[in-house]
């Protein structure tokens, strides 16, 4: 059965990016992108080696907020629309929350995230991974 409703989270990687384009292309749906931003005394963002001030918070949404204005450019382009959504908590949990909260039947990701840093190499992949085993509905992973 095709799906009604098709979340596709952002992390601004090309693989995202690729995520989108599919899903786009796919999928005659109602599209909701969404980029998590992770707090900044998370471990794994970058609070876990600054301190966190108000201007890496509002740095942070700001790169978020205009990697969900690229996407509404995207399929724009495409003649589409897409339902734009930022949240803050950890990228695993909150993509599997917002399936539940926004009805989601389907997931289109990127396969790994972020920039890749000696160190962000140990962590690519995570977050597709916790979705795949977690999630109610179906993940296309994207690579």
């Amino acid at each position: 059965m095709a799906p009604s409703h098709v979340l596709v989270p952002l992390d601004g990687s090309p693989l995202a990016d690729d995520a989108l384009a599919h899903a786009l292309e796919t999928f005659d749906c109602r599209v909701t992108v969404l980029n998590v931003v992770t707090p900044l005394d998370a471990s794994m963002a970058e609070g876990g080696v600054l301190e966190p001030d108000e201007q890496r918070r509002e740095d942070a949404r700001e790169r978020a907020e205009r990697l969900v204005e690229d996407a509404r450019e995207t399929a724009a382009e495409a003649d589409r629309t897409v339902e734009p959504v930022v949240e803050t908590g950890d990228p695993a949990e909150t993509i599997l929350a917002t399936v539940d909260d926004l009805d989601i039947d389907h997931v289109v990701m990127g396969g790994h995230g972020g920039e890749r840093s000696d160190i962000g190499r140990r962590f690519l992949g995570t977050v597709a991974t916790t979705v795949v085993g977690e999630a109610p509905v179906t993940v296309t992973v994207v690579r």
